[in-house]
């Protein structure tokens, strides 16, 4: 007997629309929900409006709870149509979900005037609900991807940023001294790095000469430090479109990124979804 027979037949249909974009149905699936985050999303920055709140309460209030809900039967259909719902439930865009519905449900239950601005504050959690949309958005798995192997790259580099921002800004703190407002190294530090980044809050400035030609040497190497970072992730990006772009998800384990052509999961060996 096939592993394709121990799921019955409405777990794998269900698996194949939630969990895949290959379909008709899979596809239109996706751009719903994608629909239902926007709005929501919307929702929460509506009601952080006063006047609006105080006029749409009423609108706000059903509204949000209409879209917990379909967040909701969302969330247990992820679980049961899964053979290992563990590896959906702990997963990044598993605890996403749930964050993404708790906080109606902690507000209906522990509800009252004592709590109101703790609950107001958990609410916010809601907006957590804009990373859901990476979920249905192809191209973000290759940008995700070139991230994740330029990090090596990037951490190495503001490594060496963070090197050159305590030397400039130990100096600083010699030749300016308290005259200048940089009384001391770590906030020395602090202005060179404002300054590095061509942020310039303004807050410190040098006022000797040899204090400004250094100032003037940091920001014209932001501009060229500025550059680098992107340059690697466009590298890593470029390489990335060698990616599978299958949307194929194992009805057992939940693993993802198969070969096109792939007929058995490359984790378990649980036989995928025609």
């Amino acid at each position: 007997m096939s592993n394709k027979e121990t799921l019955p037949d409405w777990k794998r249909k269900l698996h194949e629309v939630i969990y895949e974009a290959d379909t008709p149905a899979g596809k239109t699936f996706d751009v719903a929900i994608l629909l239902v985050i926007l709005i929501s999303v919307a929702l929460v920055m509506m009601e952080s409006v006063s006047w609006m709140l105080a006029k749409y309460a009423t609108e706000f209030y059903i509204a949000e709870w209409v879209i917990t809900v379909i967040f909701t039967i969302e969330y247990i259909l992820r679980i049961i149509t899964i053979n290992k719902p563990k590896r959906y439930i702990f997963s990044f865009f598993g605890i996403v979900d749930l964050l993404s519905t708790l906080p109606s449900y902690i507000g209906f239950l522990f509800g009252g005037a004592n709590l109101l601005f703790a609950i107001r504050a958990l609410r916010l959690l809601r907006v957590f609900r804009v990373l859901k949309i990476t979920r249905y958005v192809g191209e973000s798995q290759k940008l995700i991807s070139a991230l994740n192997n330029s990090k090596a790259k990037i951490l190495v580099f503001l490594f060496a940023v963070l090197i050159i921002c305590i030397i400039a800004g130990t100096l600083m703190h010699l030749v300016e001294g308290e005259n200048g407002g940089f009384n001391n190294i770590p906030l020395s530090i602090y202005w060179c790095i404002v300054t590095l980044t061509t942020v310039g809050f303004g807050d410190i400035a040098p006022v000797t000469p040899v204090g400004r030609l250094i100032a003037s040497l940091i920001m014209i190497t932001g501009y060229g430090i500025i550059a680098v970072p992107t340059g690697i992730v466009s590298a890593e990006y470029s390489k990335a479109t060698d990616a599978p772009k299958n949307t194929q998800a194992c009805p057992n384990c939940n693993e993802t990124k198969h070969l096109d052509n792939a007929e058995y999961c490359h984790r378990c060996g649980y036989e995928l979804n025609d």
